[in-house]
């Protein structure tokens, strides 16, 4: 009898040893994703980065005393390139302060480029600049696809941080829920912008 209650014993430590492994390692697969994910944000706003001297170029061209718009729009590069995030120990207030950053860059890019267009008409039939204004476009649009991807990210990990079992797991490795990218406040209203 004695040697059945050790085997009952050992078969309930060894079922517990193998959930707290399953549950470890799916909260670090998921940790994981959000690492990934987030590094997919940072790829396309450095994509758009990169963008950026090319559309300073396109419009020096044209517009030779536009050196304020110019200076602007690479001023706000650089703050939205001075700002990183490590995404281990990301917080809202980092990730708010990131946006921020972001959104200042896009507004300020926006606004250069109607402000150019609207007094060069002819850049606007400029060849350079409608392939920008595409590249631009399409970079806004992988920017919102990459954010939409880390929430589901950020959301898949959050739910398995905080749900029964796993959530002790968590609690006992310091995996700690992640903040969420979320939209500006001025987001709400879409920007009119025409060429």
């Amino acid at each position: 009898m004695k040697k059945k209650g050790w085997i009952i014993v050992a078969a309930v430590v060894a079922v517990v040893v193998v959930w707290a492994i399953s549950a470890y390692n799916g909260l670090a697969s998921r940790e994981e994703m959000v690492v990934e994910k987030w590094s997919q944000v940072e790829n396309q706003y450095q994509r758009r980065y990169d963008l950026i001297p090319n559309v300073v170029n396109t419009v020096k061209g044209y517009a030779k005393h536009e050196k304020n718009t110019l200076e602007e729009l690479t001023a706000a590069r650089a703050k939205a390139t001075s700002q990183q995030i490590d995404v281990e120990s990301m917080s809202a207030e980092q990730l708010a302060a990131y946006q921020r950053a972001q959104n200042e860059l896009g507004a300020a890019m926006r606004s250069s480029l109607v402000a150019v267009a609207e007094a060069y008409p002819d850049l606007k039939a400029s060849n350079n600049f409608l392939e920008l204004q595409a590249q631009l476009e399409g970079c806004e649009n992988r920017i919102a696809v990459a954010r939409k991807d880390f929430n589901q990210a950020v959301r898949s990990y959050n739910l398995k941080v905080r749900r029964f079992p796993s959530n002790i797991f968590a609690g006992l490795f310091g995996f700690d829920k992640k903040a969420y990218y979320e939209g500006a406040d001025e987001a709400a209203t879409a920007p009119v912008v025409e060429f």
